[in-house]
């Protein structure tokens, strides 16, 4: 009876804990089931990150200033910058030691002013004792060389009107006063190839409201020039030290005139730069201070050496 008795009380307790263990097992297998559910019932976090937007990296320093001995740099200073220029054109040099090489002859010289009130627009004045001539210029930065090649070249457009204030007489030939003014327009296209080395080139158009004609035999008023003139200007920069780099640059004319077709040029000289002066050394065949008069009215001809020595000054301040 005892054994009985034992062996029935065992098996209700055993029963009861098997439906304990199969109760707690099968509230796990729930609760596991709904915590899946849950998370799979829960949206998809779609939500991305916004994308980085890269500020774009300029190239600098294409050229160490606005001038590339006797043509505009197709670099514009920084917003801010004030800039005064001298420039100096001596004799040709073919006359030797009875001129010093052209230093005690008659020399052309130029003072500029420019400022860049906004980025990538400069505007400026200057003045020249070549015929009492004055202008005013505009060089503007159109594009400009990433770092990344995304732009692989820059281009800035320059411009200039210039006004002969020369007294009218018969040497002059004015009759209205727009015949006192001429007209440049550039467009420089330049790719900075490496730390050292730099190349531009710009097509220009010049225009003259009054020229210079003659009489034929007939009495009739003949050209000598066109009004319009073509020319193609090349140059480049090649770094030797953090402050000194060789330059040259050589100028096409392209329009032929009924007569005097200006010669080409070529130059060739030293630029020396600090923090606020860039200077420049060379010696070259344009002996004019404007762009339009080299390109219509240049007669030296450096096939017979008749090459003058010339110098830029700039120096610049940042408000």
């Amino acid at each position: 009876m005892k054994i009985r008795n034992s062996y029935s009380s065992f098996i209700p307790g055993f029963a009861r804990g098997c439906l304990l263990i199969v109760l707690c097992s099968g509230i796990g297998s729930v609760l596991a089931q709904d915590t899946t559910a849950k998370k799979a019932a829960k949206p998809a976090d779609t939500s991305a990150e916004a994308p980085v937007i890269k500020k774009k990296s300029f190239v600098k320093n294409t050229f160490e200033g606005n001038f590339l001995i006797d043509d505009q740099s197709v670099m514009v200073p920084i917003k801010g910058t004030f800039e005064f220029d001298i420039q100096h054109r001596f004799g040709t040099v073919q006359h030797g030691f009875s001129d010093a090489f052209g230093l005690f002859s008659g020399a052309n010289m130029k003072l500029n002013f420019s400022y860049v009130p906004v980025n990538n627009l400069q505007i400026g004045l200057g003045a020249s004792n070549e015929n009492m001539q004055v202008d005013g210029n505009i060089k503007l930065a159109i594009l400009k060389q990433t770092k990344d090649g995304a732009m692989p070249v820059s281009v800035t457009y320059y411009v200039n009107s210039i006004m002969d204030t020369r007294k009218a007489d018969n040497t002059t030939l004015f009759v209205n006063t727009s015949d006192r003014f001429s007209f440049y327009n550039e467009i420089i296209i330049a790719r900075k190839f490496s730390e050292s080395f730099s190349l531009q080139i710009s097509p220009s158009f010049s225009h003259f409201n009054n020229l210079q004609g003659y009489l034929d035999a007939n009495g009739n008023v003949m050209p000598i020039y066109n009004h319009d003139n073509f020319a193609i200007e090349l140059g480049g920069k090649l770094k030797v030290s953090d402050g000194m780099s060789l330059i040259a640059n050589y100028d096409q004319p392209v329009t032929q005139n009924p007569a005097q077709n200006p010669h080409p040029n070529i130059s060739f000289g030293i630029d020396m730069r600090t923090s606020g002066h860039d200077f420049q050394i060379f010696i070259g065949n344009y002996g004019s201070l404007s762009p339009q008069n080299n390109t219509f009215f240049n007669q030296n001809d450096y096939k017979k050496g008749e090459f003058l020595i010339g110098f830029n000054i700039s120096r610049l301040w940042n408000f």
